[in-house]
């Protein structure tokens, strides 16, 4: 079985070095190239020169980590992402991930937890510690939070749960069948579901219906 192919993108030479090293003596890893900035790492990678995974370092000199993330999803999208970094940033580590990321590891991680890493993301699982995985939790609420349903939308979803035609839903809300149909592609776009089952199972998971 080849060597998992390892880029470290990272401006402090010190911690490349440590780093080069620990992995060096991980079973199935190899480096195959360091690079100082985004920018370095560009210049180096290609077709013959690819690795799977590029350990990645937020803030560098040049071109930084959210630069050279987008680079690389746009690029080679194929390759995976594991943010290096001591940041607990929000706003950075949220779009970190928007770009691709597949792990995030603080800098002073213990050995096993690189490992781990590693060994996650090669095989095309995600690692992310504790912290980002409550960003992604809280993310999501605030994103359910925004999401505000009209009276009229309410009495809809209540009536679409039902047993009725959209037909009989128009008679019900006195309103035409051309406006139910603009109230049903309008739930769907705004709720992101596809179906009036996926409209009736976001209702009861979000208790505006009661079974």
């Amino acid at each position: 079985m080849e060597a998992i192919q390892i880029a470290l993108v990272d401006d402090h030479r010190l911690f490349r070095s440590g780093i080069a090293s620990l992995i060096n003596n991980f079973k199935g890893f190899n480096i195959l190239f360091e690079a100082s900035n985004g920018e370095e790492m560009v210049r180096k990678i290609s077709s013959k020169l690819k690795p799977d995974i590029v350990l990645l370092d937020i803030h560098m000199p040049v071109m930084d980590g959210t630069s050279t993330a987008l680079w690389l999803k746009e690029n080679y999208p194929e390759i995976r992402i594991i943010v290096l970094s001591m940041l607990e940033d929000p706003e950075k580590v949220l779009t970190m991930l928007k770009f691709g990321a597949k792990g995030y590891m603080l800098k002073d991680s213990e050995p096993h937890e690189f490992e781990q890493a590693l060994q996650k993301v090669s095989v095309g699982e995600v690692y992310y510690p504790e912290f980002v995985t409550r960003l992604l939790i809280n993310s999501f609420n605030e994103q359910l939070d925004q999401i505000t349903l009209q009276m009229r939308e309410l009495e809809f979803i209540k009536l679409a749960a039902s047993e009725l035609t959209y037909k009989e839903i128009a008679t019900q809300m006195c309103i035409s069948i051309r406006t139910v149909d603009g109230y049903r592609d309008q739930l769907f776009e705004k709720l992101g579901v596809k179906s009036r089952i996926g409209l009736v199972l976001y209702a009861i998971k979000n208790k505006l219906i009661e079974l």
